[in-house]
């Protein structure tokens, strides 16, 4: 690397120079901050600043630079320079907007905003240029798993983008559960009748693509590897196995019917005439243009009912918990088989809330009115062998009783997503696996992907034992980078939507496969790169890091010592908030970063009644709520100083011990929800930090020091009030037990 040169620029626009005196800042960046250049400039963001700026970088060979100004999240694309180290200093959001503009504040305001000139300039110090890795690797072929909907969408999207695709289905044909439809809900205006599945459609347009290969009968034996260079053994229909390299992974893998069986009070298997959804589509397909006939005798259907979240959204073992989505949609289609081949068969839906979602939605429920399919609000309670319905009329408010000559039940989608690792771990830490090599092969059947991951043979799954994916963040990434699920072993769907879906993983799989070539992180920190490194003579082998990282991106070495893989991992720091000998970091963020902008804060002495409170605030939801409340003009402590961190995971407990100890009155940890229902874009990142803060209280109380001086918060990007609030509420609480007693 050639010599280091930094300069700051700090920016007196959007206000600045009227509220901060830009002088002193300018005088710190210099003198305390070390910068060999210094600059002030009216409006840094426009093309005269940024040409000041690229110009020192072109001509004084600037390499390191901290813009002082904006938010980082602002003015991204204008303060973008190749080759070159930034901080992005928040003067604007981060100072002068969150304090009140007087003459009273005017000294809490400047001395915030020299405090973080003196951060930014500490943090830049610390930067290293980010080097190649050396595992990148091209591959623009995906893999997808599954030949149903959003199977062959998912290749035909890559295909159309340039990029090939391997489908490897289990059965003998492509076209999963929609192949086996009579037709499907209708997808475009004026959606008022059943129209064509389109499999047949897609099955050709599968077909005339080149570089689009079909492996029918045909499972995944193993898959090791990671974006860029996965290696992946399909077991063949003729019993051999081939390897071939992926860049990237979907799997398409659908879903299985729920078991209607399970449903005693329904008596389905007691009666061939009591059917589920699937079965009525199967009876459809044989009877072709003509009428439906009954299963068990062959006699014309003159009376069906349809019951609406059988086994669905229930609160009984064994029953599904969620709605399926498109049962409501299916149920006035199956309807209208019956009143398109005959107006008279009678046709009653029995529904607690009836659900069309997606673009057909309120149409096509009209247009079953229109064809006379009868709508009962009501609970089905029980179904006899000989086809009486009870329920109770939720309108009429009374138990009535049914008779048809035909019950379809609508069931719900249950997903094909392969072994649940959390549980096969929890049976490995009782002992349970006695016989690994028996189940080994247990798991060889019912495993999907058969991972060759430390964490276990599939993706995690979810509460309802769908795949996983982040639902709130970003749909389709899963702790397995470079792997993406879609369609209905994803989150319930119908037709239209795991389309829709299917593209959206097709487009993130051709990211991952990209990010993969030039050495870029995926999401959410697409782009960055940076990459783990750890100092070996240090390194206890406590495989803390190997066990603790979300997304399977360590393994270890012959030695035993950790082995970091560039494209899976996602550069959220876990491994550097684990390590308990402080040995991982990366080029560009690490705890020397952290720890010399912590001790670059001026920490005034007791005497002066400045307490001084540390945030550590996620960069992905605490510190945009906090930009929007600079924006709404929130105001909040002034003894507050910010440091936005890539997750709560990556903060390590001695640097938080460290904090205290040097004086501040008051560490906060800002960080996403964790649990269940996580927001955490790290998975558990937020969940870890909570669990080391709680070891931590033993510590501070061993140093005659209140616990509560050190405090982890969930917030969400929503809490705009929210957090200012905390912040001054921490502020109270440092009046009431007083400073730090190692204050200087």
């Amino acid at each position: 690397m050639s010599e280091e040169k930094s300069a700051c620029y700090i920016c007196k626009g959007c206000g600045l120079g009227e509220r901060l005196d830009s002088g002193q800042l300018s005088n710190i960046a210099q003198r305390e901050g070390r910068m060999q250049i210094v600059k002030e400039h009216d409006f840094l963001c426009n093309a005269e600043g940024v040409k000041m700026i690229q110009d020192d970088i072109d001509n004084e060979n600037v390499n390191k630079i901290c813009i002082a100004a904006c938010s980082r999240r602002a003015k991204t694309e204008a303060f973008s320079f190749e080759n070159v180290m930034v901080n992005r200093t928040n003067l604007r959001e981060g100072v002068i907007w969150i304090r009140p503009d007087d003459e009273e504040s005017r000294e809490s305001t400047q001395e915030m905003a020299a405090d973080y000139i003196r951060m930014g300039c500490a943090d830049l110090k610390y930067m290293v240029a980010a080097t190649s890795s050396g595992q990148q690797m091209r591959n623009d072929h995906i893999l997808v798993v599954g030949g149903g909907v959003a199977g062959m969408t998912s290749a035909i999207e890559a295909a159309q983008a340039g990029y090939k695709a391997t489908i490897v289905e289990k059965s003998g044909e492509l076209g999963g559960w929609a192949g086996k439809l009579k037709s499907r809900v209708p997808g475009k205006a004026p959606y008022d009748n059943p129209e064509d599945s389109g499999i047949e459609a897609m099955k050709a347009a599968v077909d005339a693509f080149a570089d689009v290969t079909v492996h029918l009968n045909s499972t995944i034996a193993k898959t090791s590897g990671a974006p860029g260079r996965f290696s992946v053994d399909i077991a063949l229909e003729s019993g051999s196995i081939v390897t071939e390299n992926y860049g990237a992974i979907i799997q398409a893998t659908g879903f299985d019917s729920y078991d209607a069986s399970k449903l005693e009070q329904f008596s389905y298997g007691k009666s061939e005439d009591i059917i589920d959804q699937a079965g009525l589509e199967a009876l459809a397909n044989s009877a072709g243009e003509g009428a439906i006939k009954r299963p068990s005798d062959g006699a014309e259907v003159k009376r069906v009912i349809f019951v609406q979240c059988a086994g669905q959204r229930s609160d009984k073992e064994g029953e599904l918990s969620y709605c399926s989505g498109h049962c409501c949609n299916t149920s006035i289609k199956q309807a209208m088989y019956f009143k398109d081949q005959n107006p008279d068969i009678d046709t009653q839906i029995i529904y607690t809330d009836l659900r069309t979602p997606g673009s057909a939605g309120e149409d096509f429920y009209r247009s079953g009115q229109r064809k006379g399919v009868t709508f009962t609000k009501g609970v089905v309670s029980a179904v006899s062998a000989e086809l009486k319905v009870k329920l109770k009329d939720l309108i009429l408010d009374e138990e009535i009783e049914e008779q048809a000559d035909l019950v379809v039940l609508a069931t719900g989608q249950v997903p094909n997503a392969g072994v649940n690792i959390d549980a096969l771990a929890s049976e490995e830490e009782s002992g349970d696996d006695a016989d690994n090599s028996e189940n080994s092969n247990e798991i060889a059947g019912i495993s999907v992907l058969n991972l060759d991951y430390r964490q276990g043979p599939d993706m995690p799954q979810l509460r309802d034992g769908f795949a996983d994916s982040h639902f709130i963040c970003f749909p389709y990434e899963t702790r397995r980078t470079g792997i993406y699920a879609t369609g209905s072993v994803r989150r319930p769907m119908d037709i239209q939507q795991a389309k829709e879906d299917a593209t959206g993983a097709a487009l993130k799989a051709i990211q991952a496969l990209e990010n993969a070539a030039l050495g870029r992180a995926a999401h959410p920190r697409s782009g960055d790169l940076s990459f783990p490194q750890f100092r070996k003579e240090g390194c206890t082998q406590c495989k803390r890091c190997t066990v603790e990282c979300p997304f399977g991106a360590i393994n270890e070495d012959e030695e035993r010592y950790p082995e970091f893989n560039e494209s899976r991992c996602r550069r959220c720091g876990t491994c550097m908030g684990a390590c308990p000998v402080r040995v991982i970091s990366f080029e560009n963020y690490s705890l020397n970063t952290l720890g010399a902008q912590i001790k670059a804060v001026d920490i005034p002495d007791e005497f002066e009644e400045k307490p001084r409170i540390l945030v550590l605030a996620c960069e992905n939801d605490a510190y945009p709520a906090l930009d929007q409340a600079g924006m709404n003009k929130v105001t909040y402590n002034p003894f507050v100083r910010v440091i936005p961190v890539r997750c709560l995971g990556s903060i390590n407990s001695s640097l938080v011990i460290d904090s205290i100890t040097s004086g501040y009155d008051g560490v906060m940890l800002m960080g996403c929800p964790k649990g269940e229902n996580y927001q955490c874009h790290f998975v558990r990142g937020s969940e870890m930090a909570h669990e080391r803060m709680s070891k931590i209280e033993d510590t501070l109380k061993g140093q005659g020091l209140e616990p509560e001086r050190v405090q982890p918060h969930e917030v969400s990007i929503a809490d705009i009030q929210r957090i200012p609030q905390l912040f001054n509420e921490m502020g109270e609480l440092i009046d009431e037990i007083g400073m730090s007693p190692f204050k200087f």
